[in-house]
């Protein structure tokens, strides 16, 4: 495998793990009263929607030629750095709840 496959691997690994925190979100959400229940909903479409953005980015990277992933990388990476940010503040806030 080249640089890029295994990337590539790596990213769809983050996202699944990213997939599985988010399906128990909605776990707890179906569970949670109703003040926490609209908070976390919140949270839950925000962070599809970070996802939804991080597969279509992903895609992006698996469609590009082998030259042309090196420059989508780092726009890549910067989206994963937020996403990450965003799923670890998630984590923690409702962790603690």
């Amino acid at each position: 495998m080249n640089e890029r496959d295994l990337y590539i691997q790596k990213l769809k690994a983050q996202l699944d793990e990213w997939r599985a925190e988010l399906d128990k979100f909605k776990a707890k959400a179906s569970e949670a009263d109703a003040d926490f229940k609209i908070k976390l909903n919140k949270q839950v479409h925000e962070l599809e929607t970070k996802l939804d953005s991080g597969k279509e980015k992903l895609s992006e990277l698996t469609k590009s030629s082998e030259e042309a992933w090196q420059s989508l990388k780092n726009g890549v990476d910067e989206s994963w750095k937020t996403m990450k940010s965003a799923f670890s503040d998630a984590i923690s806030k409702f962790t603690n709840h």
